[in-house]
């Protein structure tokens, strides 16, 4: 019997690869920046949700398709529309080093790539 696909997956997909441009190596390698960690807001364990979020989209970068969940599904929309909001927010001054920046690659979009 042939696995179910994700609902919505084929829906985010076409967005989530355009959103996401960061590969899992470069992203997984940003988050041990003290520049990744200097950036949005902490949870009680003290980790960002953006930082949170990095870490997840690795994980669903490392997954087949196929083998992609509903849960990892509505991250992927989640990150998407962060994305979106996000870069919308572009700032007039320094990009390169701005918190702006560094909030969007947490979420695995360096706006500079």
């Amino acid at each position: 019997m042939a696995k179910q696909r994700a609902e919505g997956l084929d829906d985010v997909w076409d967005d989530w690869q355009d959103a996401v441009n960061m590969t899992p190596k470069q992203l997984e390698e940003w988050l041990e920046t003290d520049e990744s960690k200097s950036v949005g807001d902490t949870g009680g364990d003290g980790e960002s949700t953006g930082h949170q979020s990095g870490r997840r989209i690795v994980e669903i970068q490392r997954t087949k398709k196929d083998d992609l969940t509903e849960d990892d599904v509505a991250h992927m929309k989640k990150v998407v529309g962060y994305v979106h909001r996000h870069r919308a927010q572009k700032p007039k001054d320094d990009v390169e080093h701005s918190r702006w920046r560094y909030s969007l690659m947490n979420w695995g979009n360096d706006p500079l790539a």
